[in-house]
């Protein structure tokens, strides 16, 4: 009886969880803190990737390190100050989805709260990691390049493009896991697995995105 019990129990929390962490308003509540208190009565910006119109873009003051944003439509979007106050910010790509999202500003920017936003800073984090890494063996390709090492060099190259191959799937298969999403949409489009190309003749070739080879 007892393990009946604790089975129902187990399966009502379950259920308030999932009742508790979907959003039945469909409205995303952003709640931001900026680590720099000299950007203090500046404005702020929410800007949907790729749409900078002046009637779609948010924008609120700053007020004691804090700002907040609400929308309703579930969009890829950007979260910036002016350019003259940018230096010593990273501008913050988030998911405007339904649920509560907390972001920071700084040097350094981040966002967790939300399914999508969380997968999107861990892709994030992953992203600056491979690009630290590809920069470091870039500086040492050149180095062995400049000393006339060119065997040496190559071989740097063939890691390069193979951390590269790495990085590009694992951002694939990441889009194949929220298939559907706007996040999984705007992954796909920023690793392709092909593209198309026209030719002088007007015929149209599709190319491997990873070799530039074409498609028979």
């Amino acid at each position: 009886m007892r393990k009946a019990l604790q089975s129902v129990m187990a399966v009502g929390m379950i259920l308030l969880a999932i009742a508790c962490g979907n959003d039945k308003t469909g409205v995303c509540h952003i709640t931001g803190t900026v680590d720099d208190p000299a950007l203090n009565g500046r404005r702020i910006f929410l800007v949907p990737m790729g749409d900078t119109r002046r009637e779609v873009v948010d924008s609120i003051e700053i007020k004691d390190g804090k700002f907040e944003f609400t929308r309703d439509t579930v969009m890829m979007a950007q979260i910036l100050l002016d350019y003259h106050y940018r230096m010593n910010t990273q501008t913050l790509l988030v998911v405007v989805e339904p649920g509560e999202l907390q972001v920071q500003i700084g040097r350094v920017s981040s966002a967790a709260g939300t399914p999508l936003n969380d997968s999107l800073q861990q892709w994030k984090v992953a992203t600056e990691s491979h690009n630290g890494r590809i920069a470091m063996m870039r500086n040492n390709r050149k180095e062995l390049e400049q000393k006339g090492n060119k065997p040496a060099a190559d071989s740097v190259k063939q890691v390069i493009d193979s951390l590269r191959l790495d990085y590009k799937n694992y951002s694939r298969r990441m889009a194949a896991n929220i298939d559907g999403t706007v996040l999984g949409d705007f992954l796909k489009g920023m690793f392709p697995r092909t593209y198309k190309r026209l030719l002088p003749d007007s015929t149209v070739v599709e190319y491997d995105a990873d070799t530039h080879e074409p498609i028979r």
